[in-house]
């Protein structure tokens, strides 16, 4: 077996996967099919990861549910799972293909591929041509050729395969930057800082179960910059403001713990972050345009969403 995924209790609720590989020589990395990697790779219950996923489908039927996103499986194509996003598989039948499994750890190499993982993450399936595929499997191939040696220099190989990976599955998603103006300080170390401080906010806001945790304040000292400071690169960065965007992880994780656990609404208000679950209500139908309570018999009735559903 290339690796196990445990499975813990998350807030006893929402089950968390984390990443356990083989020793001796231990990597902060797996690949393998979803036979070797094992069960919990097929897994039919919504829970989330703390590392992040890449399975490439090559044949199989079924739909792969991201977020409470529905997206059919019409192999061959990628789906990307991110740290912190609830995922499951539904009606799957003879899913089959390649698993990869990796940490933050694995990226330190190219800082950033987190940032083409985080692009990934908001469009987790995307289908691939037949030349597409071709390449996809040549480098899986060489990846799981390099992962079984295990020889000297292994890590950086892996790593510069993934970055290859990566930057070819950003290139089938839509050019963020088309039709874009640069910021006047892009080149400079001003606009550097800034950028990397606005990634530095968006991952924290992705930590499995840390929206109900963070203010702008919080998350300004926690970043060591000043509000102001933080506004600004948030908002060159993102178009949106610190604010907005800690509102949005809050909406979309108050999502997944609706649809996916039996919380009561009470309880989801507080793991997000609001003591007084009437203020809740009133902010999530405001955000949603449903109650809590609404939303959550729509998603049983309707084992998933809508794509439009979706908040990231």
């Amino acid at each position: 077996m290339a690796a196990t995924r445990s499975s813990e209790r998350w807030h006893r609720t929402m089950p968390l996967h984390r990443l356990d590989v083989p020793a001796p020589r231990v990597l902060p990395f797996a690949i393998g099919t979803f036979d070797t990697i094992g069960p919990l790779s097929r897994a039919a219950y919504p829970h989330r990861h703390t590392f992040y996923e890449i399975a490439y489908v090559t044949r199989g039927s079924g739909t792969h549910v991201i977020d409470l996103c529905r997206w059919p499986l019409r192999p061959p194509h990628l789906c990307v799972v991110t740290p912190g996003q609830t995922h499951h598989w539904n009606q799957r039948e003879q899913v089959h293909g390649c698993v990869v499994l990796f940490d933050d750890a694995f990226l330190l190499a190219h800082p950033g591929d987190r940032e083409l993982l985080r692009r990934l993450g908001e469009h987790p399936s995307l289908p691939l041509s037949p030349p597409d595929a071709d390449r996809v499997e040549g480098l899986l191939a060489g990846m799981r050729g390099e992962y079984a040696e295990k020889r000297r220099g292994t890590l950086t190989v892996l790593q510069a395969y993934l970055h290859i990976l990566l930057v070819h599955a950003d290139r089938l998603t839509p050019d963020p930057h088309t039709g874009a103006e640069p910021a006047g300080d892009e080149e400079n170390g001003c606009g550097q800082r800034s950028a990397a401080v606005a990634g530095q906010f968006v991952r924290l806001l992705e930590q499995p179960g840390a929206a109900g945790a963070r203010t702008v304040g919080a998350c300004a000292a926690e970043l060591g910059v000043s509000v102001g400071y933080l506004t600004a690169a948030v908002r060159a960065a993102t178009g949106r403001t610190p604010g907005r965007l800690i509102r949005h992880a809050q909406v979309l994780e108050a999502k997944r713990l609706l649809a996916g656990t039996g919380m009561t609404v009470r309880r989801v208000a507080h793991e997000v972050g609001f003591e007084d679950a009437a203020y809740f209500c009133r902010f999530f139908r405001r955000e949603t345009g449903a109650s809590p309570g609404q939303f959550r018999r729509e998603a049983r009735e309707s084992p998933v969403a809508s794509k439009s559903t979706t908040v990231r």
